[in-house]
């Protein structure tokens, strides 16, 4: 973007031109202290030195105002009211969505919670339905205890408490028949 601008080309290819001239400075030193010419190799390298330095402290600037263009371009962008309204929009979205799923995983901790409360209201009404009916056998079992022996008696009696302990309702049904049929 900024290091695009013809101004910015131009820059970079003056230093570059600047380094290779330095270049070019080094060797013609390094030519003349072959050649043995005493002191101008010396203010030739430096020179040189002067060169290559002059051109890294160019591209360095150029790079520094480079940086600095895109982080004030970048500040503007930023606070400008199109960017200002679109994270706006984005926080609005992002805080719907944010209550859908929370709307989502209440909604799934209250079934699941119902559903807790309903099994154990199921288990409970059906444990006090098994009980009234061991009850209701026991009771049977009273009326009938005359016409049965007492091995007969205690074997009833014993399948009763087993299966209401069990909790097997169709086991007490069955057996609830079984004594309707003695009697």
């Amino acid at each position: 973007m900024i290091l695009k601008t013809p101004v910015a080309i131009l820059i970079i290819r003056i230093a570059l031109l600047l380094m290779f001239s330095s270049f070019a400075v080094f060797v013609s030193a390094d030519l003349l202290l072959w050649l043995t010419v005493p002191g101008v190799p010396e203010l030739i390298t430096q020179i040189g030195l002067a060169t290559l330095l002059s051109a890294f402290t160019l591209l360095l600037i150029t790079g520094v105002l480079a940086i600095t263009r895109l982080i004030i371009a970048s500040c503007f962008d930023y606070f400008s009211a199109k960017q200002r309204f679109q994270r706006r929009v984005l926080f609005i979205q992002t805080k719907r969505d944010q209550l859908r799923r929370l709307f989502y995983f209440k909604t799934v901790q209250i079934n699941y919670v119902n559903q807790l409360k309903r099994n154990r209201l199921l288990n409970r009404n059906n444990r006090q339905h098994i009980r009234s009916l061991s009850n209701a056998i026991d009771k049977d079992l009273l009326s009938i205890k005359q016409q049965l022996s007492k091995a007969t008696y205690l074997q009833l009696q014993h399948e009763n408490v087993q299966y209401r302990n069990q909790l097997d309702i169709n086991a007490l049904l069955k057996l609830q028949q079984k004594i309707a049929t003695i009697g």
